[in-house]
């Protein structure tokens, strides 16, 4: 048996362990919104229509903060179609997804949805076919507590209070030809700039998020982030990246390494920035919004839109199936997001019901969880303290993409006032299991806590909504501490976590 000895020491920090990591995603896109969170004919249906039994799971899975509307959605959106009596609002078309929108919910409900999942919602403005004075009409029907058009116009909605939403996108993927209002890096960024500027006058303790590029495929990655900091860097906070992984012809090899494709990329994000902080003279840093991430099958039947005279409110879209496989990847892809933490200040898995999502429901019926949803909570709801970057030395193997990577990949957290440690491990090997000899003398006399390792033979298992508990992380007994030494044996193609402490 192959063996892979990591070294886990407080003094390897990182970072934070940042909340904001474990954000999620909801866009009016297919039926995450309608059927998905929203379903007021379910027999768990609130006063809102919500469904509890997602708002259960939202919870479970332990998300922190939910990036609304969109997505490509929003750079068609016109807010104020979503506010006042539903019975008014217009029905109109989604030329982002050829449906038809028909603003049931809204920025109101939205928030209300927020509160009722314990949440903390993370706003996008339309700077596609809109611009700087509609983001300022939302910020202030959102945040000033009254005493003007747009804040009394929300008190006469119905919500008293101001919903002082911190975090605002300003706008979706704009390097994009898809995108509605595409525009070029310094139209963007000149744009972004203003729009910040302006936003910062009505509150100055806003987190902004000017759009990066929407993939390291983008023939204009690298220079767009440069032009577009260059442009907005004094106003902004933070800049996104967004990247989809998926297996291709048959090479699991490569797809399990995944995270090789992330590292790289926050890393030229992060170098970019830095080199326009050099050129400006700067102490302020730009840091990373991850705000769209997840495996994607693109190619897919329910992937493509409708086309047409077609245009259905909340057609099946992006309803990819995800295996086990897949859920070892998301994964290492949240190993990758803590790795970054010192960089990576918030994210976004993309999305959170039935669309490329962790849940998916029935209309009017059950709930269930997907593979990719036991990794997520996992790491959501156990890391803490501090990140500690994890010396690995591992046996190698060889991907068609990313040449040599290592059989495991690991990252640890460390909370110094409870004394737990948190070791999350994926084995990328194919056909291998590996030992796993874990250096934690720094710790003092620890214990193993749990061990749980998520794994099929079956790779290629799914979830259904008759059968997502058969295969989850279960119980993994070979973990020992022993002199030091934490052992224990992680299957191919497995995620585990390991928790020790006093």
């Amino acid at each position: 048996m192959r063996t892979a000895r990591l070294t886990v020491d407080p003094a390897f920090r990182v970072g934070p362990v940042r909340r904001h990591t474990f954000g999620s995603f909801v866009e009016h896109l297919g039926r995450c919104v309608y059927t998905g969170i929203h379903d007021p004919g379910h027999p768990t249906a609130d006063a809102d229509g919500f469904r509890r039994d997602v708002i259960d799971l939202t919870r479970e899975l332990g998300v922190s903060t939910v990036r609304y509307p969109g997505g490509n959605f929003v750079s068609g959106y016109r807010w104020e179609d979503g506010i006042g009596p539903v019975e008014q609002r217009p029905r109109r078309l989604d030329l982002a997804w050829h449906s038809t929108e028909p603003n049931t919910v809204g920025v109101d409900e939205f928030m209300r949805w927020c509160a009722a999942a314990h949440v903390e919602p993370m706003m996008a403005v339309n700077l596609g076919t809109r611009g700087i004075q509609d983001a300022l009409e939302l910020l202030e029907y959102c945040n000033v507590p009254s005493g003007t058009h747009f804040s009394d116009l929300r008190r006469a909605n119905g919500a008293a209070d101001p919903y002082r939403v911190k975090f605002w996108c300003l706008g979706n993927e704009m390097d994009g030809p898809w995108q509605l209002g595409h525009k070029t890096a310094r139209e963007y960024g000149r744009l972004a700039a203003e729009t910040a500027r302006a936003m910062r006058m009505v509150d100055p303790d806003l987190a902004l998020v000017a759009c990066g590029s929407s993939g390291t495929t983008m023939p204009t990655f690298g220079e767009w982030e440069r032009i577009v900091l260059t442009e907005s860097y004094e106003e902004v906070d933070l800049i996104s990246a967004h990247a989809y992984y998926r297996e291709e012809d048959g090479d699991l090899a490569s797809f399990l390494a995944s995270a090789v494709d992330m590292d790289r990329f926050i890393s030229a994000v992060a170098a970019t920035a830095d080199a326009v902080r050099a050129a400006k003279k700067l102490d302020k840093r730009i840091h990373v919004s991850f705000d769209e991430w997840n495996v994607w099958y693109r190619l897919r039947a329910e992937s493509p839109p409708p086309t047409g005279d077609d245009w259905p409110v909340a057609p099946v879209l992006l309803e990819d199936r995800y295996n086990v496989a897949d859920a070892v990847v998301v994964g290492s892809l949240l190993i990758s997001l803590l790795r970054n933490t010192d960089r990576v200040h918030a994210a976004s898995l993309a999305q959170l019901v039935n669309v490329i999502a962790p849940i998916m429901t029935e209309p009017g019926g059950r709930v269930w969880k997907q593979t990719i949803f036991h990794p997520f909570a996992q790491a959501s709801n156990l890391a803490s303290g501090d990140v500690l970057r994890v010396a690995i030395d591992s046996p190698t193997h060889e991907t068609a993409k990313w040449g040599d990577v290592t059989d495991v990949d690991a990252v640890a957290s460390h909370d110094a006032e409870t004394g737990e440690t948190v070791v999350f491990v994926v084995n990328r090997s194919t056909t291998e299991d590996i030992t796993l000899e874990v250096d934690v003398r720094s710790l003092g006399a620890v214990r193993v806590l749990a061990a749980t390792t998520l794994h099929n033979p079956d790779h290629t298992w799914a979830a259904t909504a008759d059968d997502d508990s058969s295969v989850a992380p279960r119980p993994n007994a070979t973990a020992t501490v022993t002199d030091g030494a934490l052992t224990a044996v992680v299957p191919p193609v497995s995620w585990s976590v390991l928790r020790i402490g006093r």
